[in-house]
């Protein structure tokens, strides 16, 4: 097994991709960078940037929204830092994973450092998200988090570890070393979930998966070595964690199944489970006239395991209750409504959020599918207005468009690097495959104002 996944990330940059691939890629690069660029205006960002302007050392890389260059592998870290600071950046359902904010902070950080092509950008990013939603997935996923290990942090760092393996250019025998790093780095408890200020979480779905694998892969590059056959066998990564692993799938069509394709971009920058409850309550507001004045109470049916994620938490990006009244409130769900601490103790939103809950379902149709939700509003004239969301927009299944795709990166990144940079940015990313070497990005990555929140 190990063998097979360190074939492939070593092949990976020669790897003529399918155009379909290629262009998702370069949609989740580019959705992950203006996660990177708007966290730079949230707590967990802020917090990073100011860490990493604290280290010093060799300036490798460029800590995106910034103008701070950094090591490698701290670059990777506050990048990673500032692509989940808050609920933007994508996921990967099946293995219970937010593969970006991992993978393309690692990958920019030791892309930047080495000035690769857009192409080896691509193919980097590319075996990342084939790699760590496969381990997630051969650990369990749903099954390996409900054992309260976070496999937002291990499926991460093996995705990491890919990427920068591609990056660079290590061979077979190296990548089974840094295979064997990654078990050894693989860490992370749900604990995070008690965090509310979203500042360990970013380091955990992030910082710490991006900058595990740069530091391992200056390790591999100096001469270290590991062992072979790190993750099959006894003792190995799957036989530390027997319970719900199932093997065969860390490998299963690896080379012809890409995982990003089954990777969802975030219509809404908030936690995943509420996404298709936003989706239900906007369609009940547009074709059926629902407003927050008639409403009694508000049932959201989610799936069982989804639902403690986003019930009344302390953030407000991963609390449904606090989205869902400031939509009914407003009419429209903007980055700024929606990371608005101070609104969450306003009486109106208050007095919403008690008349929502939230109906855990523990059906397999619900399992199976866990990012749905059936929005039921009971209104005071005694009429009831309910709409189910099996596939919520962005999802593989109801994909964002191309200029949907622009416009949220636009409206995260304008504020940041102003409107005409930002257009040069999202223009190059699309195109990011056609760029010979990384380093024009540069100057499109360096903010255009200073601001505070």
């Amino acid at each position: 097994m190990t063998a097979t996944l360190a074939e492939h990330m070593a092949s990976s940059a020669q790897r003529e991709l399918p155009a379909e691939v290629v262009e998702k890629t370069a949609l989740h690069i580019l959705d992950t960078v203006a996660a990177m660029v708007s966290g730079t205006r949230l707590q967990g960002g802020v917090q990073a940037l100011k860490w990493v302007t604290q280290q010093g050392g060799r300036p490798d890389a460029l800590v995106v929204g910034s103008e701070c260059r950094s090591s490698a592998a701290d670059a990777a870290l506050a990048n990673g830092m500032l692509a989940h600071a808050d609920e933007t950046d994508d996921s990967h359902a099946l293995s219970l994973t937010h593969p970006g904010c991992a993978i393309v902070p690692a990958a920019l950080a030791v892309g930047d450092w080495h000035d690769v092509s857009g192409q080896a950008l691509l193919r980097a990013v590319t075996v990342g998200y084939d790699v760590g939603p496969r381990i997630s997935m051969a650990l369990g996923a749903a099954s390996f988090f409900d054992d309260h290990h976070s496999s937002h942090s291990v499926g991460g760092l093996f995705g990491a570890t890919a990427a920068v393996s591609s990056l660079m250019g290590f061979s077979a025998r190296q990548c089974e070393y840094m295979l064997s790093y990654a078990v050894q780095q693989a860490s992370g408890n749900a604990c995070w979930r008690r965090d509310p200020d979203h500042v360990e979480k970013a380091y955990d779905f992030g910082g710490m998966p991006a900058h595990h694998a740069v530091l391992a892969g200056t390790m591999v590059a100096s001469g270290m070595t590991g062992s072979r056959q790190p993750i099959e066998g006894t003792p190995g990564l799957l036989a530390a964690y027997p319970k719900h692993a199932r093997v065969a799938l860390a490998t299963e069509a690896l080379g012809t199944r890409y995982e990003v394709m089954r990777t969802a971009i975030k219509k809404w920058c908030v936690g995943s489970p509420i996404q298709s409850a936003l989706d239900s309550l906007l369609y009940l507001m547009q074709n059926e006239g629902l407003r927050h004045e008639q409403v009694d109470r508000i049932v959201v049916s989610l799936p069982v395991q989804s639902a403690p994620v986003v019930d009344r938490r302390e953030m407000p990006a991963v609390n449904l209750q606090f989205q869902l009244s400031v939509l009914l409130l407003d009419g429209h769900l903007s980055f700024d409504s929606g990371h608005d601490q101070a609104r969450m103790h306003e009486a109106e939103v208050l007095d919403l959020c008690d008349r929502i809950q939230i109906d855990p379902r523990p059906e397999q149709a619900f399992i199976d599918n866990s990012r749905q939700a059936i929005v039921t509003a009971h209104c005071r004239d005694g009429s009831t207005k309910r709409h189910h969301t099996l596939h919520v927009r962005g999802t593989p299944a109801n994909p964002m468009t191309l200029s949907e795709i622009q416009a949220k990166a636009q409206d995260l990144m304008a504020p940041v690097l102003g409107t005409e940079r930002s257009q040069q940015l999202i223009s190059q990313l699309i195109q990011l495959v056609e760029l010979p070497r990384i380093s024009v990005l540069r100057p499109l990555l360096k903010p255009a104002f200073t601001h505070s929140r």
